[in-house]
């Protein structure tokens, strides 16, 4: 058990070597050994769930289970002190779901990639390289570590993209690696700052880039640029308010929040099934992991100043998302827009900074990463027979694919907030929290969790109109030539199991949320008090 969380992370890395060294000859054997590595990470990644103790109570360094924690890269520079990286790994109840997302979208992802036809080694060569850099992310304590996971992430998706995508693909690619590296330098820069402003503890000259460690304003020097009695100012706000909203950004651009999501739905669109399916599943949570793990973990006090804007872009989101989706003729595009509204949900809990709203937005997390990795298949088992997602060149598809239908008519239920399903409770909690925060705090308006109420009422409209279209009257295709056979054996073995998911945690959420439960009231009890205590010094210092 003590290594678990790294056999997790280098076994998808293991396997690219194993892939790497595989001759051409034998290419039938890639796949297999993709296949292999990560049911292995998927049955550890239960193997974790099952181990975890969920009545582990309190947020930060003694809430965290299965770490690792090795010195890595130690510099001495001068008169400045020392630098320290270190291979430090946990997870507790924020990290854990995503990490059990992560190996369940990923599984899934490569039963989808069995056709891959085109520089096959290659392909799944990136796609391992890209599982070790998604699980990293969600188990990395160091910010240093965590940056390099999510750095890892950008070139192994832009190649993805670029090779195997549609005709559009360059330009997809491209404004893709743009966007994310955008971010990632946004990021880059807080990380900098962070770390010639915090040493390992307040007599020490180690800095560091432990996350745990920047939780405490007591290992902040004394005024450095992102301590809180530095009175610095540019343009009217401090450098930590500075530092808080540049993250942000950065990780809304991944999540991603409106307006900085233009990206998505070109990748979306481009990218070959099973990365779209990867890329909905979990990319996108990364960024929603990010606020929860290092915005607001280290900059408690921004989350409490800026808390309203982020509601407001999150309810922003829901609605404008939704708006554009019901005017979409592609299929996949509907998808990817539907995607950021829901997505605008997680923004909406966090920022209410309540149990349920936080406990909510965790929860819209892992929902959506199931039921949009359910819908993503749904699309890509309509082109792989087509080469054609335009919702109009379709009718009736009822009569001539009944299993198909009911795939879809359940996914799109699942995805409109259908009580019974995953999305329902997701989607409660962030209201429940939405408007709790609204009667008894300060930080949201009570017209924002009503404006997320309009958002449901819009995903319900586009979501059963495409039902509508497609699916019900009678058949007809634009292409008279189009084969249309009902499900196969090996896309039964993909939906299926996601089916059940999006079900079980909407009959029986409390198997994610008692996992989460103390993590969750840790990090909401942590956020009010020290936020509150760091912005009384801060407007102390700056008065």
């Amino acid at each position: 058990m003590d290594h678990l969380l790294s056999w997790l992370v280098f076994i998808p890395l293991i396997a690219a070597v194993v892939i790497v060294v595989i001759p051409q000859s034998q290419s039938h054997l890639y796949k297999w050994v993709a296949l292999g590595a990560l049911a292995v990470v998927t049955v550890l990644s239960v193997v974790l769930v099952c181990s975890f103790d969920k009545d582990v109570s309190g947020y930060g360094a003694e809430s965290m289970q299965f770490t690792q924690q090795l010195d890595w890269i130690q510099l001495n520079i001068g008169s400045f002190g020392s630098l320290l990286i270190q291979y430090y790994i946990g997870v507790d109840g924020l990290s854990l779901a995503l990490v059990l997302l992560s190996a369940i979208v990923l599984f899934i992802g490569v039963i989808s990639s069995w056709n891959i036809k085109q520089n096959v080694q290659g392909y799944f060569l990136l796609y391992m390289v890209l599982s070790t850099s998604v699980i990293g992310c969600f188990v990395a304590l160091d910010f240093f570590l965590f940056y390099l996971f999510f750095e890892f992430m950008l070139l192994p998706m832009y190649f993805l993209i670029g090779i195997w995508g549609g005709k559009r693909r360059a330009y997809a690619s491209i404004k893709f690696f743009i966007y994310t590296l955008v971010g990632s330098l946004l990021i880059l820069m807080v990380m900098i700052g962070l770390n010639l402003s915090v040493v390992q503890n307040p007599d020490s000259t180690v800095h560091t880039f432990d996350i745990m460690k920047m939780m405490d304003p007591e290992n902040f020097i004394s005024g450095s640029l992102l301590s809180l009695d530095f009175d610095g100012q540019l343009f009217g706000l401090t450098y930590r308010a500075w530092a808080f909203i540049l993250l942000i950004i950065g990780f809304a651009i991944k999540l991603p929040a409106v307006p900085v999501h233009t990206w998505l739905p070109d990748a979306h669109v481009e990218a070959p099934t099973p990365i779209s399916v990867v890329l909905a599943g979990i990319l996108l949570k990364i960024g929603g992991y990010g606020f929860y793990r290092i915005g607001y973990t280290i900059f408690p006090d921004g989350a409490m100043e800026y808390g309203w804007w982020i509601a407001l872009i999150g309810v922003i989101a829901i609605v404008y998302a939704a708006f554009v989706a019901m005017s979409q003729a592609d299929l996949k595009r509907l998808i990817a827009y539907s995607s950021v509204s829901h997505m605008g949900f997680v923004m909406l809990g966090m920022a209410a900074l309540t149990v349920e709203g936080s406990a909510g937005a965790l929860f819209q997390m892992f929902s959506h990463g199931i039921i949009s990795a359910l819908l993503f298949l749904m699309a890509g088992v309509l082109y792989d027979r087509t080469g054609d997602r335009m919702i109009a060149n379709y009718s009736g598809l009822a009569t001539k694919m009944p299993w198909y239908s009911v795939a879809v008519i359940i996914s799109f239920f699942a995805a409109l907030g259908l009580p019974g399903f995953s999305g329902f409770i997701a989607e409660f909690l962030v209201l429940v929290g939405a408007f709790d925060g609204a009667i008894n705090g300060s930080i949201v308006d009570v017209f924002m969790p009503i404006l997320g109420l309009l958002g449901l009422v819009l995903g319900a409209a586009y979501f059963l109109w495409t039902i509508q279209r497609m699916f019900f009257g009678n058949y007809w295709v634009k292409e008279e030539s189009w084969q249309l056979p009902d499900l196969n054996a090996r896309e039964l073995i993909m939906i299926i199991p996601l089916v059940i998911l999006a079900l079980l945690f909407g009959i029986f959420p409390g198997l994610l949320l008692d996992l989460a439960n103390e993590s969750v009231m840790g990090f909401v009890e942590y956020v009010n008090i020290q936020g509150e205590l760091n912005l009384e010094v801060i407007k102390a210092v700056v008065r």
